[in-house]
């Protein structure tokens, strides 16, 4: 299984890199921490077989979020709120045809994973969240 040409939607005038890898029974969104980039993931063995395995069982559909890999970049001044990357997160699926997926989150895209959760429950069929975390702030 080779990987899918990388495709983007828009948000606004804000593009967002996705692919979309195999056909299972299940849509499958997978969203990466700080180590996103669809160009390059292919390229590691390990992440790539990772990918292809996950794949073999789900329509995987992956994502660079904003300001990260190969989706839009954005400056100092201008931090996306954790809605804003939610919505993003929705125009994806769109993009992708998704009516309803299980969303995979790791570290810090783990708060952007439950927000969506949360907030779109009619759209997500399950959360899977490794090494994530609560908060970003320092708690008692």
């Amino acid at each position: 299984m080779n990987p899918a040409p990388v495709q983007y939607a828009w948000n606004g005038d804000v593009a967002l890199a996705y692919q979309v890898v195999g056909d299972g029974p299940i849509d499958l969104l997978v969203c990466f921490g700080w180590m996103s980039n669809l160009d390059v993931q292919w390229e590691s063995p390990y992440l790539a077989g990772f990918l292809r395995g996950l794949a073999g069982h789900a329509r995987l559909i992956v994502t660079d979020r904003r300001g990260w890999g190969c989706s839009e970049r954005f400056s100092p001044t201008d931090v996306p709120t954790l809605e804003m990357l939610v919505d993003d997160l929705l125009v994806v699926l769109d993009a992708a045809g998704s009516r309803r997926a299980a969303v995979l989150a790791t570290c810090e895209s783990g708060l952007i994973a439950k927000l969506f959760a949360a907030a779109h429950a009619d759209r997500t069929a399950g959360l899977i969240l490794e090494d994530s975390f609560v908060s970003l702030a320092a708690t008692p």
